[in-house]
C-alpha cells in the first residue's frame, strides 16, 4: 500500500477534477447558455466537454502512476509487443473482410439480390464468425475460463470492454432516449444527457479507486474480492447474491434486444428471436469463457461502431454537408429550438393536445368508480351490438365485438390499465407531446414562480442523482470489473481502462448527434405530411406500436408532432431507413444492435455462471482437482441462466434503457461502498461489509419496486411516494449513501478481523 500512498496527492487532485466536472459544471447548466461556435455552452459541455475531461483524467492517472511503479520483473515485454503486433495484423486483416463484405452485399443489392438474402448472408457471417472463435477458444481450465489466462492486451482488452458495456442500451436506445428527453428529460424520464455523462464519467471512478486494485491480487470474481480481504463465508455469498441480481437485470434488458433485432431480421416471431440470437450468445459464453469471449467482443465492437457511424455520418452530410456529425449537428440544433416554439405555438398542434386532455379526464373520470363505470361499458356496448340484430355480421358489429374482448376483465385490471391510459394522455396533452425542449437544461425556472422553481429544483436534482448513479454503479459492475482480471500487469490494466473510454467515446459523442439529426428529420420532413403520403418505413415499424404510433387525433388528415409517438428503440434502428440508405446498411445497423447485445450478454451470463459455481457451490475452491468441474458446473449455471432470462425477456418487463440504468443503481449500492473501503480502509471489518452489501441492495431495491406504478396500484397506495422527488430509477443515490453509512458504523462497532494472509501477499506484491 505504499505506492498506493505516495499517488494519494494524485488520487485527490483527479477526484476533485472529476466531481467538478461531473457536477459541479452542471448543477449551472441553466447559466451557461452563452454560445460557442453555433453551440449552446451547457449542452456541448454535457454531450462532449465533459467526456473529454474524463478521458483526460484515466489517460492522465495511467501514465503518471505507470511510471511510478517499478516494471514486473516476470512480465516478457519483447514477448507481449511480438503478440500484439501478430494482433493487430489478424485483426486489420478481419476488418479489410467485413468492409469487403459489406461491399459485396451493397453491389448485389443494386443488382436486385432480394432483401431476405442479403440480411440471411450477414446475419449468418456474423454469427458464423463469433461461433468459430467461440469453437476456436474452447477451454475447461479455469484460469483461461474466467480471466483469459490474464494475456489480453490493454488495447484488445479496452477494445472488448467497449463492445461488453456498450450494450443493447447504448447502440439501441441511447440516441432514442435522447431524442425523447433531450438535455435533461421531463417529468418521470429524468435522463438526457446525463447517460452521457454517467456512463462515461464513471471510468474514472473504476481508474482511479478500483480496477488496478483488484487486479493486483490475482482474482476469478468479484465476489473473490469479498473472500480475500474480509474472510468468511458471507461475504462472497452476498457479492454471489447481488452480482446475480444486478447482472441478471442487466442480462434481461440484453436479450430483450436480441429477440426485438433478430425478429426484425428474420420477420419471426419476438420470442423465436430470442431463442434464435440466444444461440449466438451460448456458443461463445458456452464453450469458451472470458477467453473465447475477449475475441468475439472485440470483433463485435467494430461490428456496432461501424454500424452506429455509417448512419450518422451519412444523415449529417445530408442535412449539413459535412460528415462529422459530432461537429456538425450545433446547426440543427438552433434550427430545432425555432421549430420546437413554431410547434408550440400552433392552433394545429394545440387542438391536439386538447383532445389528449379530454380523453385523460373522461379516464379519471371512471376512476372514481372503477366497478360502476367497466360495467356500464360493457352494457353499453352489448346493448348497440344487440341493436345491430340482422346487421350484426359487418364491420361496425365486428368493431363492437373486438371492443367488448378488449375491456378489462375485472376492477383490478381496469385500474391499473386507465390509471397508466389516463397518465400517459396526460403527458401527451403538454406541449410538445410531452417531451422537452431539446436544448433546455432541466424543467420548470428558476425566476418563476414557487411551483415552476420546486420544478427547476427537482428536475436538477434528478438529473445529478441519475449522473451519480451511473457513475458509481459504473465502478461496481462485476462483468465490468471482470475484463481488468484478464490483463497481464496492473499497468496494462490502467491502460486498458483508458482504451475502453477511448473506444466507448466514438459511439458516445455520436448519439447525442443522431438524436438531433432524427428529431430534425421528423420536425422538417414528416409532421404537416398527410398521412397517406407518409414513407413507407412508418407503416413497416408501426406494426409495433411501442417502436412507433400514430393517428389522426384532431380529424384533420395532417400528421402534427403530438400525434407521433416514437419509441426510444427505433430512432437508431430506423435511421438508415429515416436517411434513405440501401437496404445493407438496415442490415449492418441490425447487426451491430446485434452484436451490442450479444457481447453484453456474452459478459453478464459468464458471470452470473461464475458466481454461482466459482462463489456459492465450490466456494472459491481453486484445487486442480476440482478445476474441471468448476468449469462444468459454470457452464451448467450459464444455460438455466440464459433459459430463465430468456423467459423474463419475452414478457417484456420494462424498456432497456429503464432495465440497464437500474441495474446500475443496484450495483453501485450493493458493492461500491464495500468494496471501496476495503480497498483503502483497513479498519474496514467483515460485519460492516456484509451489511453495508445487505443495506444498500435492499434499500435500492424496496425504492424501485414501491414506486413502480403497478405495484403502487395493487396495493392501493395514494401518491408518488418519492423521497425528495428522486425517480425510482436513480434509487442507487439512497443505497449507496444507507450502504456506506452501515459499512463504517458496523466496522467501527465490531472486532477487526486479521486481515488474510492471502490478502496482504497480493497487497505486498
Amino acid at each position: 500500500m505504499e505506492a498506493t500512498r505516495r499517488q494519494w496527492p494524485l488520487h485527490a487532485g483527479l477526484l476533485l477534477t472529476w466531481f467538478v466536472a461531473s457536477f459541479g459544471v452542471v448543477f449551472f447548466a441553466r447559466d451557461l447558455q452563452n454560445l460557442l461556435p453555433g453551440w449552446p455552452l451547457a449542452f456541448w459541455y454535457a454531450a462532449q466537454g465533459a467526456l473529454l475531461v474524463f478521458i483526460a483524467i484515466v489517460v492522465v492517472f495511467a501514465r503518471a502512476a505507470n511510471r511510478r511503479e517499478e516494471p514486473d520483473p516476470d512480465f516478457d515485454l519483447q514477448a507481449f509487443g511480438r503478440q500484439t503486433r501478430r494482433y493487430h495484423w489478424r485483426f486489420g486483416a478481419l476488418l479489410l473482410g467485413l468492409v469487403a463484405v459489406l461491399l459485396a452485399l451493397a453491389a448485389a443489392e443494386r443488382w436486385g439480390l432480394h432483401k431476405a438474402w442479403i440480411a440471411g448472408i450477414f446475419l449468418s457471417a456474423t454469427l458464423v464468425v463469433y461461433s468459430i472463435i467461440g469453437v476456436y477458444g474452447r477451454t475447461s481450465e479455469a484460469t483461461e475460463y474466467y480471466v483469459a489466462g490474464r494475456r489480453i492486451p490493454g488495447f484488445y482488452n479496452g477494445m472488448a470492454t467497449a463492445a461488453d458495456w456498450m450494450s443493447a442500451a447504448s447502440f439501441i436506445s441511447l440516441a432514442g432516449g435522447l431524442y425523447l428527453q433531450g438535455f435533461s428529460g421531463s417529468g418521470g424520464q429524468p435522463g438526457g444527457l446525463a447517460y452521457i455523462m454517467g456512463w462515461t464519467g464513471g471510468f474514472c471512478l473504476v481508474a482511479l479507486l478500483v480496477a488496478p486494485y483488484l487486479r493486483r491480487l490475482n482474482l476469478y470474481t468479484v465476489p473473490d474480492f469479498f473472500a480475500m480481504r474480509f474472510g468468511g463465508r458471507w461475504p462472497r455469498l452476498i457479492a454471489a447474491l447481488a452480482t446475480v441480481v444486478v447482472s441478471f437485470t442487466y442480462v434481461v434488458a440484453q436479450i430483450y434486444g436480441v429477440g426485438l433485432i433478430t425478429s426484425r431480421l428474420t420477420g419471426v416471431h419476438f420470442e423465436i428471436g430470442i431463442l434464435l440470437g440466444l444461440g449466438g450468445v451460448l456458443v461463445c459464453s458456452f464453450l469458451g469463457g472470458m477467453r473465447a469471449v475477449t475475441w468475439t467482443q472485440a470483433v463485435q465492437y467494430w461490428v456496432m461502431i461501424l454500424a452506429f457511424l455509417i448512419p450518422v455520418s451519412w444523415l449529417a452530410y445530408k442535412q449539413v454537408g459535412d460528415p462529422l456529425a459530432p461537429v456538425a449537428y450545433s446547426q440543427q440544433l438552433q434550427k430545432i429550438a425555432a421549430m420546437e416554439q413554431r410547434l408550440m405555438d400552433s392552433p394545429l398542434e394545440k387542438q391536439v393536445i386538447a383532445e389528449y386532455a379530454l380523453r385523460a379526464e373522461r379516464l379519471e373520470s371512471k376512476l372514481h368508480d372503477v366497478e360502476h363505470a367497466l360495467q356500464t361499458e360493457r352494457q353499453e356496448l352489448r346493448a348497440r351490438l344487440n341493436a345491430m340484430g340482422s346487421k350484426a355480421d359487418d364491420e361496425v358489429a365486428n368493431q363492437l365485438r373486438r371492443e367488448l374482448a378488449a375491456l378489462p376483465r375485472d376492477v383490478a385490471v381496469a385500474r391499473e390499465r386507465w390509471t397508466r391510459l389516463a397518465q400517459d394522455y396526460r403527458e401527451r396533452a403538454r406541449p410538445l407531446g410531452g417531451l422537452a425542449p431539446h436544448a433546455r437544461p432541466f424543467e420548470g425556472d428558476p425566476n418563476g414562480n414557487a411551483d415552476e422553481q420546486d420544478l427547476f429544483q427537482t428536475s436538477r436534482l434528478n438529473f445529478l442523482a441519475l449522473v451519480f448513479c451511473l457513475m458509481v454503479g459504473t465502478a461496481g459492475l462485476p462483468h465490468l470489473l471482470t475484463r481488468y482480471y484478464t490483463t497481464p500487469t496492473v499497468a496494462e490494466t490502467r491502460r486498458s481502462v483508458a482504451w475502453s473510454l477511448v473506444f466507448i467515446a466514438l459511439l458516445y459523442v455520436s448519439a447525442p448527434a443522431l438524436a438531433v439529426l432524427v428529431k430534425y428529420e421528423v420536425m422538417a420532413h414528416l409532421v404537416g405530411q398527410p398521412f397517406d403520403a407518409l414513407p413507407t418505413w412508418m407503416a413497416q415499424w408501426s406494426r409495433d406500436a411501442s417502436l412507433l404510433s400514430f393517428s389522426d387525433v384532431n380529424g384533420d388528415g395532417i400528421l402534427q408532432f403530438a400525434e407521433l409517438r416514437i419509441g426510444p428503440d427505433l430512432v437508431m434502428l430506423a435511421s438508415p431507413e429515416i436517411s434513405g440508405l440501401p437496404y445493407v446498411v438496415s442490415v449492418l445497423v441490425a447487426a451491430g444492435g446485434l452484436a451490442a447485445a450479444l457481447s453484453t450478454a456474452d459478459g453478464l451470463l459468464l458471470t452470473i455462471g461464475n458466481a454461482l459455481a466459482h462463489d456459492v457451490y465450490f466456494e472459491g475452491d481453486s484445487s486442480k482437482a476440482q478445476s474441471m468441474r468448476r468449469v462444468m458446473w459454470s457452464k451448467f449455471a450459464l444455460l438455466v441462466v440464459a433459459l430463465i432470462a430468456a423467459y423474463v425477456a419475452a414478457q417484456r418487463p420494462a424498456g432497456i434503457l429503464y432495465l440497464v440504468a437500474a441495474s446500475f443503481s443496484l450495483a453501485g449500492a450493493a458493492f461500491v461502498p464495500a468494496m471501496v473501503l476495503g480497498i483503502f480502509w483497513r479498519r474496514a471489518t467483515r460485519l460492516g461489509a456484509v451489511g453495508g452489501m445487505l443495506t444498500g441492495l435492499l434499500v435500492t431495491a424496496w425504492y424501485m419496486v414501491i414506486n413502480h406504478a403497478g405495484v403502487r396500484s395493487y396495493l392501493g397506495l395514494m401518491g408518488d411516494g418519492l423521497w425528495l422527488g428522486i425517480q425510482p430509477v436513480s434509487a442507487g443515490l439512497f443505497g449507496v449513501a444507507a450502504g456506506l453509512l452501515a459499512t463504517v458504523l458496523l466496522s467501527l462497532v465490531s472486532t477487526p478481523e486479521p486481515t488474510p494472509s492471502a490478502y496482504e501477499a497480493a497487497v505486498r506484491a
